[in-house]
């Protein structure tokens, strides 16, 4: 009876050390994400990026997008964050860079946009400007080009 304690006893301490090696995770509904792309359709896929805590030169983390285009980290406190992003395409390389303040219960308060994405409005405005008098330059210099013509002969 002994002996079968004490084997009981070994086999017990055993694989409670064997557990200790294992691997554990813990799936949590929380984290920021951020997705890059070129066009909608056209994600940056496996794009090197690094996170930097608020005031941090050293990288809070580094590492690539999925095939997504999607970069996603657990910040450990408010401020603002910045991830760098490098991203190859046929076109060479390219970069971004896109801060986002994090406020107190690791939720985002806002984050930077690109130039074109935050004034889209004025572009678009501006562009439709700039062809209309770009068409209505062509009509006059035209006109005035054969009213030219018919003086001379």
């Amino acid at each position: 009876m002994q002996r079968l304690f004490v084997v009981i006893l070994f086999l017990l301490v055993t694989v409670t050390g064997a557990e200790a090696h294992s691997v554990e995770y813990q799936i949590e509904n929380r984290g920021l994400s951020a997705r890059f792309f070129f066009l909608p359709n056209d994600p940056a896929s496996y794009s090197s990026y690094e996170i930097f805590r608020p005031g941090d030169e050293i990288p809070y983390q580094k590492g690539r997008t999925d095939k997504n285009g999607v970069a996603s980290f657990l910040p450990d406190g408010p401020g603002k964050w910045t991830i760098k992003l490098i991203a190859e395409s046929e076109h060479g390389g390219h970069a971004a860079s896109v801060d986002i303040n994090v406020k107190e219960g690791l939720l985002i308060e806002s984050f930077s946009k690109p130039l074109v994405a935050a004034h889209t409005k004025f572009f678009v405005g501006a562009g439709v400007l700039l062809s209309v008098f770009g068409i209505w330059a062509l009509w006059t210099a035209r006109r005035a080009q054969s009213k030219r013509k018919q003086d001379i002969h």
